[in-house]
């Protein structure tokens, strides 16, 4: 049996993929709203974001008149692991950030390392300003001080959560739900 098979059996489906469609919808209102006027650049954090961001990129779609580009950084903790370690850069984005309003989206919110040191970067390339997107948020109070998302669609407990981008050991970022672990791994 593969890890991934296990692990569904050890979780719950916190939201569906209904749920989720909902969540990205009233975010992509929120955004239009709050960013009216701005050409945003729409950073997606790989691999995680990269599901999110393009339903997210889809839902601000619906109003043309709203002004996006988009690229893509690389920079992570994990490297398949289940808790973090050093900051890896593996890949920056190409579009030069100075003067720009950036969009950061994100697969999920927990302790905030990796989303700050970006943030930080995109600050000391020039962004005018930095918002953080992030699909999901985990409720807890383990936070870097001052880092909120500017743009949160579900709350999940304070688990091992996967699906939806997120993954488990490197599987299960494709699956259309967010499932949690009933249990640590």
């Amino acid at each position: 049996m593969s890890d991934l098979l296990h692990a569904l059996r050890r979780s719950d489906v916190l939201f569906d993929r209904a749920a989720i469609d909902a969540a990205i919808a009233r975010m992509a209102d929120e955004i239009r709203t709050a960013c009216d006027g701005k050409r945003l650049l729409l950073l997606t954090v790989m691999h995680g974001g990269m599901f999110f961001a393009a339903e997210l990129a889809l839902a601000l779609g619906r109003d043309p008149a709203l002004a996006i580009d988009f690229d893509y950084l690389h920079a992570t903790r994990y490297r398949g692991a289940t808790q973090g370690a050093d900051l890896q850069w593996r890949h920056r984005p190409a579009t030069p950030l100075a003067g720009r309003d950036v969009l950061l989206v994100d697969d999920i919110l927990d302790e905030g390392c990796t989303l700050a040191a970006i943030r930080a970067w995109c600050r000391e390339q020039g962004a005018v300003s930095v918002r953080i997107a992030v699909l999901s948020r985990k409720l807890h109070d383990r936070c870097v001080p001052g880092l909120v998302a500017d743009f949160v669609g579900v709350e999940v407990p304070d688990r091992y959560v996967y699906g939806f981008g997120m993954d488990y050991h490197e599987q299960g970022r494709n699956l259309p739900a967010i499932h949690a672990l009933r249990e640590t791994a």
